[in-house]
């Protein structure tokens, strides 16, 4: 029961600082980051009314994707991307968070099924500039979208960052800040572009309060992690 709980928590947290910080009520979306658990405790999410999930690790993922079977769960890739499993999230997951370079989109688009609808697309972005990061510096994000627009089975919906751990709020939503400009300048030129993805169960309050449309959360979910 305990992870029945612990949602209802984040749910009301959610609720609590959307409120606090002016955002429309169930205006941000709860992914519930599932990568490494077992099928038995997304199922309890499920039963939770939970619909929404993240995961890192491609075969992991797959197979719980299979062996779960709904097609009312909404699946969300939020990990690396390599080149060898793209035909795999193109045929299985309703969202990628994670894409960054050209040659994956291209890879993607390739594989992606025709009778699925366009694969929901968030471009990572670097917002510290970390050089052991993933993701495009913000300079160089507009041209990459734009560089999107051929690959007709990928659909451009938002930004993702996952900025350096910091402990301090106002510090937190100044990693977040200048994301929400960038995105609140495409969606003003592109109404398709409604998403922006950051906060995790350290920092989801702050990504909230900057704007995030979907927050990541595991642990405050799912307990600690296990490796």
């Amino acid at each position: 029961m305990e992870i029945d709980i612990n949602l209802t928590k984040i749910r009301n947290k959610i609720g609590a600082v959307e409120k606090q910080f002016g955002r429309e009520n169930n205006s941000v979306c709860l992914i519930a980051v599932s990568k490494t658990r077992k099928i038995n405790e997304i199922i309890q999410a499920i039963d939770n009314n939970q619909r929404h999930f993240g995961e890192n690790y491609c075969q992991e993922a797959v197979e719980k994707i299979k062996t779960i079977n709904r097609p009312d769960i909404i699946w969300h890739f939020i990990g690396p991307i390599q080149s060898n499993k793209t035909k795999q999230i193109a045929h299985n997951f309703n969202w990628v968070h994670t894409l960054d370079r050209l040659k994956i989109a291209q890879r993607l688009n390739e594989m992606r099924p025709d009778h699925l609808p366009p694969l929901n697309i968030c471009v990572q972005v670097n917002t510290s500039n970390e050089v052991t990061k993933s993701g495009l510096s913000i300079d160089k994000l507009e041209s990459f979208i734009d560089s999107l627009k051929e690959f007709k089975r990928l659909k451009v919906r938002g930004l993702m960052s996952l900025p350096e751990i910091k402990r301090d709020f106002d510090e937190q939503r100044e990693s977040f800040k200048e994301l929400n400009k960038v995105f609140l300048r495409l969606n003003k030129n592109n109404a398709e572009i409604d998403v922006l993805s950051m906060g995790t169960s350290n920092d989801m309050e702050a990504a909230i309060a900057e704007g995030a449309t979907f927050v990541r959360i595991g642990t405050a979910i799912f307990g600690p992690r296990i490796q």
